[in-house]
């Protein structure tokens, strides 16, 4: 009982000792992991350790507070811990590949799990493929057909060298669609597209927004065609901007959206009826766009989002000439333009969009 409570408190140190960064999760950064594997040294959240229990082979987890840790295993935590885990595992991660953060989806999380410590992706020893050579790719995708009927499959090439992402159908001589990878994005959007591994692509056509929602079914697979977007996207904007930083293109390599979900708007003479919509908000590009369904392949519409010293602002009212049936939460977005009218579910939700418009109208 004295080892017990002596190791605990040793490791709950070992957990907190400054210039070890065992404060956070080895693998997703989340604040006070309270497990560890004792196998690979590094200190983990509890999500990241259910990650870790399906890799017997390299990984064994134990937890910090309930489980009885021998003195050797401590010993072994003492000299290994996260920032040499760090050091070893993670020597030659490329600038474009995406490290997820706690509050992404799970097959980001084990996927860079598996890249690690599995696969070793990102040993010493290993080459550094360069982007434009990792931002080709060929391969097959199930994507969400017209109508949102069902998901066919299709081919899909993406060539950083030539800019494009192309996509084909059996019955189309040529590529059903010729994406450049200058307005290219992608997100997971998991409980969106209802499956684990779904995938929103983005891009620009004809002034237009177009969403094409893709999946795989396997999870290395769809992540791999993730960062693949992902240097493809690197390798235009290192030589589209050779002179700005990379710590200021990295965050625009891909995006998701600030916040999505559904709103009731008015048309421009504010006297129609609400109509509930499907808004998506991108910061980066400053619209937000509505569609009568979150996956739908085209906006109904957007609105543009400047800046305060614009004439740009949000409001938690109604104008005064708009009369609402239902007593719900407004919001007013004022433009140069004209005010658009949103009603919100509840109060929560109308802080969280005012928030997030708020955001975009302050950068």
């Amino acid at each position: 009982a004295m080892d017990r409570d002596r190791n605990k408190a040793l490791l709950l140190e070992l957990q907190r000792a400054a210039g070890t960064g065992n404060d956070r999760c080895a693998d997703c950064g989340h604040p006070d992991p309270e497990w560890a594997s004792y196998k690979l040294g590094i200190f983990i959240c509890l999500n990241c350790s259910g990650i870790h229990r399906n890799l017997p082979e390299i990984s064994r987890v134990k937890s910090l507070r309930l489980d009885f840790w021998e003195s050797n295993l401590v010993e072994f935590m003492k000299n290994h811990g996260n920032l040499w885990a760090k050091a070893k595992y993670e020597a030659k991660v490329p600038p474009y590949y995406y490290i997820p953060k706690s509050c992404d989806c799970l097959v980001l999380r084990e996927q860079w799990i598996r890249a690690k410590y599995e696969r070793g992706e990102f040993l010493d020893t290993q080459v550094c493929q360069d982007p434009c050579s990792a931002g080709s790719r060929e391969g097959c995708l199930w994507k969400l057909g017209k109508g949102r009927r069902q998901f066919q499959k299709r081919q899909f090439l993406l060539s950083a060298r030539e800019g494009v992402m192309k996509y084909f159908t059996k019955e189309s001589k040529g590529p059903k669609a010729v994406i450049s990878v200058e307005s290219l994005n992608a997100m997971f959007q998991v409980d969106k597209i209802g499956h684990i591994h779904g995938l929103q692509i983005t891009y620009n056509t004809d002034g237009q927004t177009r969403n094409l929602f893709v999946y795989h079914e396997s999870g290395k697979e769809i992540v791999d065609w993730f960062n693949a977007i992902r240097a493809a996207r690197y390798h235009y904007l290192r030589t589209t901007f050779p002179k700005v930083p990379e710590p200021e293109l990295i965050p625009r390599i891909t995006r998701n959206f600030v916040k999505e979900g559904y709103m009731e708007k008015t048309g421009p003479k504010q006297k129609e009826s609400f109509k509930v919509r499907w808004f998506c908000l991108d910061s980066q590009e400053r619209k937000l766009m509505y569609f009568k369904n979150p996956l739908d392949a085209f906006a109904q519409g957007q609105v543009f989002i400047g800046r305060r010293d614009e004439g740009y602002e949000v409001r938690d009212d109604l104008p005064e000439r708009v009369c609402v049936k239902k007593k719900k939460p407004a919001i007013t977005l004022v433009t140069p333009v004209r005010e658009f009218v949103f009603l919100c579910e509840n109060d929560r939700k109308q802080r969280e969009w005012m928030d997030a418009l708020n955001g975009v109208i302050s950068q």
